[in-house]
C-alpha cells in the first residue's frame, strides 16, 4: 500500500475552479449568465475567464496577489471568480455597503494590487483611494466595471474591465495550481461584534463546500438561480462556483428590490435563490398584490445569516417560497450547518413544521464533526434543548485563519476546533439551534436570558414586523431585556402596554422586557445583520428610567428611528414613553 504514489493521474489539487472549464466541455451551449438584455452560455463565459486572467498576468499579477473588487451583483463579479484564481491571484470582493474608510482599510490591510470597481461606486472607490494616498501607503491599480447593458462611459483612470477582457488572450498559458492549500478568496468579517478580519479560503475549502452544498440542498442539473444574495458575502454562499457544476444560469440584479426579484422570478422561471431572512420581510411588505399571489411555481430559498423567526417562515412559505434554513458565518466558507429535512415533517400543521425549520440543523457535508460544547470545560452539553453552549466546528472548509492576526487565530482555534462565538443547544434528534451570539446573551439576576427567544415571541404579535433585544443596564438585577419593535404597516398601532402584556403570557417572568422603544427601523448592516451595538447603545441611556415612578394615565406610542433614514428623535421623548417594569 504505501509503494503507491501520488501520480498526475490519480491526484489532482481540489479547486472549485475547475467546474468553469467542465461547465465548457459539458453545458457549453447553455446559458450560463443572464443580466438586463445581456446573455451569455458557458462556453462564452469560460473564454471570457480566460481572456481576464491573461489580462490580469499582462498586469503583473503573481501567485498570492490580492485582486480586490467593489461591485454588486454583474457579470463581471461572477467572472472574477473564476478569472482571478485562473491567474493564481487571491480575489478579494468588498462589501458595498461599506463607507470609504472601511473600503481603505481593507484595500490596505489585504495589500491589494488590482481594484475593480463599478461604476456606480466609482466616488466611493476614489475616495478609498485618497485616503491611501494620504496616509502614505500604496495604491491598488484602479479598473472601472462599466454597465454590459446600458454602458454609462465612467472612468477612474485608464483601466476598463471589458477592455481588458477583449485584449486578453483566451489560449494563453495560465499557471496551474500546485496545492489546494493555496489561498483562493479573502473576505473581510461584517463586524458586529468587532473589527472587521480578513478571512482567508483555500481552493480546498471551497471545493468541498461547494460540493457539500449542491447535495444537501439537492441543487439538480440546470437550475435557474437568482442573485439575491450578494456575491460579496462569502463568495455567495460559494454558489458562485455551484452554478457552474450544475450547468445553471445565474440570473443577475443589481439591486435585491421586491419588484425586481418578483419579475425576475417569473420572467426567467427562477428555481433557486439564497437570501438573508431580512429579505423575506421586504418580500412581504410590498404593497399592492404581489406578496398576496401564490408564486406561480416553487422557488428554492437558503436562508441565514441571523436566525429567522419561525412565524416568519411560515408567512414566506404560504406564498411558494420553500425555504431551508441555514447556519454558517465567513470563518466557514458560508452556511456550515443546514436544517435537513424529515417526510415525516411533511404531516405536520405549518406552524410545527415553520418552528422546526428554524432550527439550524445538522453539519454540512464538508465539516468532520459540529458540536455544542461548555467553552470552558470542551465538554459537550447534552441533548435536551435547553442548555446552551457554544457551537463549534471542525473540518476542511473552516477557513485557513485570519490574515496577519496571530492573536485572533489562536483565539479562535482551541483544543482542535475552531469556535464560532455563537451560543446554542442541541435538541434529541442532533439537530442544533443558535440561541445568541455569545455576547449578546443577556445574564439577568444570574439568570440566561437569551435575547432569541424573546424576539420570536415579539414576531409572533400580529402588529409586529419586525424586533432586536439586546441587554439594558438594571440596578438591581445586572441587564435586563429591552425590546425594539417595528409595526407591520402604518394602520397597525403597537402599543408597550400591548407588546408587554403579549410577552407575559407567553414566555417567563425574568424574561419579559422591561423596555419597549418603537422604532421607525431596526439598524441593519451590509449583510442585513441587526447592528446590535448601536441599540445598546440607545439601551444604556434608557436604563435610568429603571429608577423612575411609573407615569400616569394611558401609555402613548411613538416611532423614531435607531440608525435607520430619518433622525432620531431625542433618548428623553423616547424615555418618556417608555415605561419601567420592575
Amino acid at each position: 500500500m504505501d509503494q503507491l504514489p501520488k501520480r498526475p493521474a490519480n491526484y489532482v489539487p481540489l479547486s472549485p475552479v475547475g467546474f468553469l472549464p467542465r461547465a465548457n466541455a459539458v453545458y457549453g451551449d447553455r446559458l450560463s449568465v443572464v443580466y438586463g438584455r445581456v446573455r451569455f452560455t458557458w462556453s462564452q463565459t469560460y473564454r471570457r475567464c480566460r481572456r481576464l486572467a491573461s489580462a490580469l498576468l499582462a498586469l503583473g499579477v503573481r501567485r498570492g496577489d490580492v485582486v480586490s473588487v467593489l461591485a454588486p451583483n454583474v457579470p463581471a463579479m461572477y467572472e472574477m471568480h473564476f478569472a482571478v484564481p485562473m491567474a493564481g491571484a487571491v480575489l478579494n470582493t468588498i462589501n458595498t455597503r461599506l463607507d470609504a474608510n472601511a473600503v481603505a482599510t481593507i484595500l490596505r490591510h489585504s495589500e491589494a494590487k488590482l481594484l475593480f470597481v463599478d461604476y456606480d461606486y466609482v466616488r466611493l472607490a476614489g475616495d478609498a483611494i485618497r485616503l491611501l494616498a494620504d496616509a502614505g501607503g500604496p495604491v491598488p491599480l484602479v479598473a472601472v466595471i462599466d454597465d454590459l447593458d446600458a454602458p454609462t462611459g465612467v472612468r477612474l483612470g485608464e483601466l476598463e474591465y471589458e477592455g481588458l477582457v477583449a485584449h486578453g488572450d483566451p489560449d494563453a498559458d495560465l499557471p496551474p495550481l500546485a496545492d489546494e492549500w493555496d489561498a483562493v478568496t479573502l473576505n473581510y468579517t461584517s463586524g458586529t461584534t468587532s473589527a472587521p478580519k480578513g478571512v482567508v479560503y483555500s481552493h480546498r475549502g471551497a471545493y468541498l463546500s461547494t460540493t457539500s452544498l449542491l447535495l444537501q440542498w439537492g441543487v439538480g442539473t440546470e437550475p435557474v438561480y437568482l442573485w439575491t444574495l450578494p456575491m460579496f458575502h462569502c463568495n455567495g454562499w460559494t454558489f458562485t462556483w455551484g452554478m457552474a457544476a450544475r450547468g445553471g444560469v445565474n440570473v443577475c440584479i443589481r439591486d435585491a428590490r421586491p419588484a425586481d426579484i418578483y419579475r425576475a422570478i417569473a420572467r426567467h422561471r427562477v428555481t433557486h435563490m439564497c437570501c438573508a431572512p431580512v429579505v423575506f420581510s421586504i418580500l412581504l411588505e410590498v404593497e399592492g398584490d404581489a406578496n398576496k399571489q401564490q408564486l406561480d411555481a416553487p422557488v428554492h430559498v437558503l436562508t441565514g445569516g441571523a436566525p429567522p423567526p419561525a412565524a416568519l417562515l411560515e408567512r414566506v412559505e404560504r406564498i411558494g417560497f420553500r425555504v431551508t434554513h441555514a447556519y454558517g458565518l465567513t470563518e466557514a466558507t458560508g452556511p456550515a450547518l443546514a436544517c435537513e429535512w424529515r417526510d415525516q415533517w411533511d404531516r405536520l400543521p405549518l406552524p410545527e413544521r415553520a418552528r422546526l425549520k428554524a432550527r439550524q440543523g445538522v453539519s454540512v457535508l464538508s465539516l468532520a464533526d459540529a458540536d455544542v460544547k461548555n467553552a470552558d470545560t470542551m465538554q459537550s452539553v447534552p441533548r435536551d434543548g435547553k442548555t446552551v453552549g457554544e457551537i463549534v466546528l471542525r473540518g476542511s472548509s473552516v477557513m485557513k485563519g485570519y490574515l496577519n492576526n496571530l492573536k485572533a487565530n489562536e483565539e479562535a482555534f482551541k483544543g482542535g476546533w475552531f469556535l464560532t462565538g455563537d451560543v446554542g443547544v442541541v435538541h434529541q434528534d442532533g439537530y442544533i439551534e443558535i440561541k445568541d451570539r455569545s455576547k449578546d446573551v443577556i445574564i439577568s439576576g444570574g439568570e440566561n436570558i437569551c435575547s432569541k427567544e424573546v424576539e420570536e415571541v415579539l414576531f409572533r404579535h400580529p402588529a409586529v414586523a419586525d424586533a432586536a433585544v439586546v441587554a439594558m443596564p438594571h440596578p438591581r438585577w445586572g441587564e435586563t431585556p429591552c425590546a425594539f419593535v417595528v409595526a407591520r404597516d402604518k394602520a397597525a398601532r403597537v402599543s408597550e402596554d400591548d407588546v408587554l402584556a403579549f410577552c407575559s403570557k407567553r414566555m417567563a417572568r425574568f424574561m419579559v422586557p422591561k423596555k419597549v422603544v418603537v422604532v421607525e427601523a431596526l439598524p441593519r448592516n451590509g449583510l442585513g445583520k441587526v447592528e446590535k451595538v448601536k441599540l445598546r447603545e440607545v439601551a444604556r441611556k434608557l436604563a435610568p428610567m429603571v429608577k423612575a415612578q411609573k407615569p400616569k394615565g394611558k401609555t402613548t406610542t411613538t416611532t423614531t428611528t435607531v440608525g435607520g433614514r430619518r433622525d432620531e428623535q431625542p433618548v428623553a421623548h423616547i424615555m418618556a414613553v417608555s415605561r419601567s417594569r420592575l
